[in-house]
Protein backbone atom coordinates (compact mmCIF):
# COMPACT_ATOMS: atom_id res chain seq x y z
CA UNK A 1 0.00 0.00 0.00
CA UNK A 2 2.05 2.70 -1.12
CA UNK A 3 -1.02 5.75 -0.99
CA UNK A 4 0.04 9.10 0.75
CA UNK A 5 0.10 10.03 4.18
CA UNK A 6 -3.24 12.36 3.83
CA UNK A 7 -6.50 13.49 5.49
CA UNK A 8 -7.87 11.50 9.09
CA UNK A 9 -5.35 8.86 11.00
CA UNK A 10 -6.29 6.60 13.50
CA UNK A 11 -3.74 4.83 16.38
CA UNK A 12 -3.60 1.26 15.44
CA UNK A 13 -4.43 -1.06 18.80
CA UNK A 14 -5.27 -4.25 18.86
CA UNK A 15 -8.74 -4.14 20.31
CA UNK A 16 -9.51 -3.19 16.82
CA UNK A 17 -7.59 -5.41 14.72
CA UNK A 18 -10.71 -7.32 13.62
CA UNK A 19 -12.66 -4.95 13.01
CA UNK A 20 -10.32 -3.05 10.99
CA UNK A 21 -9.65 -5.84 9.14
CA UNK A 22 -13.35 -6.67 8.52
CA UNK A 23 -14.94 -3.35 7.74
CA UNK A 24 -11.83 -1.74 6.43
CA UNK A 25 -13.85 1.96 7.67
CA UNK A 26 -13.23 4.61 4.47
CA UNK A 27 -12.97 7.62 7.46
CA UNK A 28 -9.79 6.02 7.92
CA UNK A 29 -7.07 7.38 6.13
CA UNK A 30 -3.88 5.90 7.46
CA UNK A 31 -2.51 3.82 10.20
CA UNK A 32 -0.25 4.93 13.15
CA UNK A 33 1.51 2.09 14.98
CA UNK A 34 3.89 2.35 18.35
CA UNK A 35 6.75 0.67 17.05
CA UNK A 36 7.63 -1.02 20.02
CA UNK A 37 4.60 -3.07 19.92
CA UNK A 38 6.04 -4.97 16.86
CA UNK A 39 9.89 -5.12 17.30
CA UNK A 40 9.55 -8.88 17.62
CA UNK A 41 10.71 -11.81 15.32
CA UNK A 42 6.87 -13.33 15.13
CA UNK A 43 3.66 -13.53 16.64
CA UNK A 44 -0.30 -12.48 16.50
CA UNK A 45 1.01 -8.75 16.46
CA UNK A 46 3.23 -8.90 12.89
CA UNK A 47 0.24 -11.46 11.84
CA UNK A 48 -2.16 -9.00 11.93
CA UNK A 49 -0.12 -6.01 11.09
CA UNK A 50 1.12 -7.42 7.93
CA UNK A 51 -2.60 -7.89 6.84
CA UNK A 52 -4.09 -4.14 7.91
CA UNK A 53 -0.73 -2.74 6.53
CA UNK A 54 -2.07 -4.33 2.83
CA UNK A 55 -4.83 -2.00 3.23
CA UNK A 56 -3.68 1.25 4.65
CA UNK A 57 -0.72 3.41 4.44
CA UNK A 58 0.95 3.13 7.73
CA UNK A 59 3.64 5.45 10.20
CA UNK A 60 5.78 4.48 12.82
CA UNK A 61 5.59 6.07 16.09
CA UNK A 62 8.27 5.15 18.76
CA UNK A 63 8.13 5.74 23.05
CA UNK A 64 11.26 4.78 23.62
CA UNK A 65 14.13 6.45 21.48
CA UNK A 66 14.94 8.67 24.68
CA UNK A 67 16.49 10.83 22.27
CA UNK A 68 17.45 13.45 25.09
CA UNK A 69 18.87 11.15 27.47
CA UNK A 70 22.40 10.73 28.63
CA UNK A 71 23.21 7.12 27.75
CA UNK A 72 24.27 6.01 25.13
CA UNK A 73 21.73 5.18 21.99
CA UNK A 74 20.65 1.61 21.93
CA UNK A 75 22.25 0.26 19.11
CA UNK A 76 19.67 -3.40 19.09
CA UNK A 77 16.40 -1.11 19.49
CA UNK A 78 17.41 1.31 16.43
CA UNK A 79 18.71 -2.06 14.32
CA UNK A 80 14.94 -3.21 15.45
CA UNK A 81 13.57 -0.29 14.01
CA UNK A 82 15.29 0.19 10.98
CA UNK A 83 14.20 -3.80 10.46
CA UNK A 84 10.34 -3.43 10.89
CA UNK A 85 10.57 -0.10 9.25
CA UNK A 86 12.04 -2.52 6.15
CA UNK A 87 9.19 -4.62 6.61
CA UNK A 88 6.12 -2.11 6.63
CA UNK A 89 7.85 0.86 4.75
CA UNK A 90 6.46 3.57 6.79
CA UNK A 91 6.05 7.04 5.28
CA UNK A 92 7.85 8.38 8.55
CA UNK A 93 9.28 7.36 11.83
CA UNK A 94 8.77 9.46 14.90
CA UNK A 95 9.03 9.65 18.18
CA UNK A 96 9.23 12.08 21.10
CA UNK A 97 11.18 14.98 22.23
CA UNK A 98 12.39 13.98 25.82
CA UNK A 99 14.30 11.32 27.98
CA UNK A 100 12.73 8.57 28.89
CA UNK A 101 15.57 6.30 30.69
CA UNK A 102 18.67 7.51 32.61
CA UNK A 103 21.39 5.30 34.27
CA UNK A 104 20.07 2.39 32.26
CA UNK A 105 16.84 2.62 34.00
CA UNK A 106 13.28 3.36 31.66
CA UNK A 107 10.99 5.63 33.39
CA UNK A 108 8.29 4.91 30.87
CA UNK A 109 7.28 8.35 30.92
CA UNK A 110 7.93 10.91 28.64
CA UNK A 111 9.89 13.16 30.60
CA UNK A 112 10.75 16.74 30.01
CA UNK A 113 14.32 18.08 28.65
CA UNK A 114 16.63 21.11 30.44
CA UNK A 115 15.48 23.56 27.45
CA UNK A 116 19.07 25.38 26.86
CA UNK A 117 21.52 25.62 23.91
CA UNK A 118 23.52 22.91 25.42
CA UNK A 119 20.57 20.51 25.34
CA UNK A 120 19.48 21.89 22.16
CA UNK A 121 23.28 20.76 20.68
CA UNK A 122 22.66 17.61 23.00
CA UNK A 123 19.57 16.32 21.05
CA UNK A 124 20.71 17.50 17.90
CA UNK A 125 23.69 15.44 17.56
CA UNK A 126 21.95 12.45 18.73
CA UNK A 127 19.24 12.91 16.21
CA UNK A 128 21.79 12.80 13.74
CA UNK A 129 23.30 9.81 14.57
CA UNK A 130 19.84 7.92 14.43
CA UNK A 131 18.74 9.62 10.87
CA UNK A 132 22.51 8.21 9.78
CA UNK A 133 21.41 4.56 10.95
CA UNK A 134 18.07 4.89 9.45
CA UNK A 135 18.63 6.29 6.58
CA UNK A 136 16.02 8.53 7.02
CA UNK A 137 14.79 11.81 9.07
CA UNK A 138 12.99 11.39 11.91
CA UNK A 139 9.72 13.13 13.04
CA UNK A 140 9.83 14.67 16.92
CA UNK A 141 7.00 15.37 18.86
CA UNK A 142 6.70 17.99 21.21
CA UNK A 143 5.28 16.21 24.71
CA UNK A 144 3.25 17.49 27.63
CA UNK A 145 4.68 18.88 30.99
CA UNK A 146 4.16 19.57 34.32
CA UNK A 147 7.13 20.55 35.66
CA UNK A 148 10.11 23.35 34.67
CA UNK A 149 13.97 22.92 35.09
CA UNK A 150 15.77 25.02 37.02
CA UNK A 151 18.40 25.06 33.66
CA UNK A 152 15.89 26.39 31.48
CA UNK A 153 16.89 30.12 29.49
CA UNK A 154 14.10 28.99 26.57
CA UNK A 155 10.77 28.41 26.21
CA UNK A 156 8.99 25.46 24.94
CA UNK A 157 8.24 27.03 21.17
CA UNK A 158 11.78 28.02 21.17
CA UNK A 159 13.83 24.72 22.20
CA UNK A 160 11.41 22.94 19.39
CA UNK A 161 11.92 25.22 17.22
CA UNK A 162 15.59 24.87 17.50
CA UNK A 163 16.01 21.26 17.93
CA UNK A 164 14.25 21.06 14.38
CA UNK A 165 16.42 23.51 12.59
CA UNK A 166 20.17 22.23 14.52
CA UNK A 167 19.06 18.39 13.60
CA UNK A 168 17.42 18.75 10.08
CA UNK A 169 14.55 17.11 11.06
CA UNK A 170 10.82 17.30 11.03
CA UNK A 171 8.29 18.01 13.31
CA UNK A 172 4.90 16.17 15.08
CA UNK A 173 2.97 18.90 16.36
CA UNK A 174 1.01 17.47 19.47
CA UNK A 175 -2.31 19.72 19.69
CA UNK A 176 -3.58 18.18 22.74
CA UNK A 177 0.24 18.17 24.26
CA UNK A 178 0.24 21.85 23.49
CA UNK A 179 -2.80 22.85 24.97
CA UNK A 180 -2.05 20.56 28.40
CA UNK A 181 1.55 22.20 28.92
CA UNK A 182 0.42 25.77 27.85
CA UNK A 183 -2.43 25.14 30.67
CA UNK A 184 0.11 23.94 33.51
CA UNK A 185 2.48 26.49 32.55
CA UNK A 186 0.44 29.88 31.93
CA UNK A 187 1.15 29.90 28.46
CA UNK A 188 -0.38 31.21 25.03
CA UNK A 189 -1.03 27.91 23.48
CA UNK A 190 -1.80 30.16 20.03
CA UNK A 191 1.60 31.64 20.19
CA UNK A 192 3.24 28.35 20.45
CA UNK A 193 1.98 26.89 17.49
CA UNK A 194 2.63 30.01 15.64
CA UNK A 195 6.14 30.10 16.37
CA UNK A 196 6.97 26.65 15.21
CA UNK A 197 8.59 26.13 11.43
CA UNK A 198 5.71 25.65 9.37
CA UNK A 199 8.00 23.72 6.70
CA UNK A 200 9.05 20.91 9.15
CA UNK A 201 5.62 19.57 10.44
CA UNK A 202 4.03 16.83 8.72
CA UNK A 203 1.80 15.61 11.14
CA UNK A 204 -0.80 16.53 13.69
CA UNK A 205 -1.88 14.63 16.67
CA UNK A 206 -5.31 15.11 19.18
CA UNK A 207 -6.33 13.18 22.00
CA UNK A 208 -8.28 13.57 25.04
CA UNK A 209 -6.95 14.52 28.59
CA UNK A 210 -8.52 15.16 32.30
CA UNK A 211 -8.84 18.30 33.36
CA UNK A 212 -8.58 18.55 37.53
CA UNK A 213 -8.58 22.65 37.22
CA UNK A 214 -5.14 23.31 39.08
CA UNK A 215 -3.35 20.79 36.40
CA UNK A 216 -3.75 19.17 33.25
CA UNK A 217 -3.07 15.84 32.63
CA UNK A 218 -2.72 13.77 29.32
CA UNK A 219 -4.26 10.93 30.01
CA UNK A 220 -5.30 9.65 26.24
CA UNK A 221 -8.60 8.57 27.72
CA UNK A 222 -11.18 10.45 26.46
CA UNK A 223 -12.41 11.94 23.86
CA UNK A 224 -11.29 15.23 22.31
CA UNK A 225 -12.01 18.15 24.47
CA UNK A 226 -13.85 21.25 22.37
CA UNK A 227 -11.08 23.31 23.18
CA UNK A 228 -8.49 21.21 21.91
CA UNK A 229 -10.52 21.44 18.61
CA UNK A 230 -10.61 25.02 18.82
CA UNK A 231 -6.70 25.04 19.06
CA UNK A 232 -6.65 22.28 15.94
CA UNK A 233 -8.37 24.81 13.99
CA UNK A 234 -5.64 27.36 14.81
CA UNK A 235 -3.07 24.86 13.45
CA UNK A 236 -4.81 23.99 10.46
CA UNK A 237 -4.35 27.78 9.66
CA UNK A 238 -1.24 28.04 10.61
CA UNK A 239 0.52 24.90 8.82
CA UNK A 240 -2.51 23.71 6.30
CA UNK A 241 -4.05 20.35 5.65
CA UNK A 242 -2.14 18.63 7.64
CA UNK A 243 -2.48 14.29 8.00
CA UNK A 244 -4.36 14.44 11.39
CA UNK A 245 -3.75 11.18 13.77
CA UNK A 246 -7.04 10.28 16.50
CA UNK A 247 -4.69 8.98 19.42
CA UNK A 248 -6.80 6.58 22.16
CA UNK A 249 -4.59 4.41 24.53
CA UNK A 250 -6.32 3.98 27.15
CA UNK A 251 -10.62 3.44 28.26
CA UNK A 252 -10.54 2.34 24.85
CA UNK A 253 -13.93 2.48 23.39
CA UNK A 254 -15.14 0.08 20.08
CA UNK A 255 -13.72 1.21 16.84
CA UNK A 256 -17.23 2.41 15.98
CA UNK A 257 -17.15 4.62 18.89
CA UNK A 258 -13.96 6.77 17.46
CA UNK A 259 -14.92 6.94 14.05
CA UNK A 260 -17.43 10.21 14.50
CA UNK A 261 -14.09 12.22 15.79
CA UNK A 262 -12.07 10.59 12.79
CA UNK A 263 -14.56 11.84 10.39
CA UNK A 264 -14.79 15.15 12.13
CA UNK A 265 -10.86 15.39 11.56
CA UNK A 266 -11.71 14.50 8.21
CA UNK A 267 -14.36 16.57 7.22
CA UNK A 268 -12.37 19.60 8.44
CA UNK A 269 -9.52 18.69 6.28
CA UNK A 270 -10.99 18.26 3.19
CA UNK A 271 -13.15 21.58 3.62
CA UNK A 272 -9.43 23.46 4.35
CA UNK A 273 -8.12 21.68 1.14
CA UNK A 274 -11.61 22.77 -0.99
CA UNK A 275 -10.68 26.13 0.47
CA UNK A 276 -7.24 26.33 -0.70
Amino acid sequence: MTAPIQGAGLGLRREHYQDILALRPREIGWLEIISENYLVDGGKPLHFLDRIRADYPMVMHGVSLSIGSTDPLRSDYLAALRTLASRIEPAWISDHLCFTASGGRQSHDLLPLVMNAAGVRHVAGRMRQVQDYLGRRLVLENVSSYVRHAGDDMDEAEFVRAVAIEADCQLLVDVNNIYVSSRNHGIDPRAYLDRLPAERVVQLHLAGHQDLGDIVIDTHDHPVRDEVWQLYDHALQRFGAIPTLLERDDDIPPLADLLPEVRRIGGTLEELRRAA
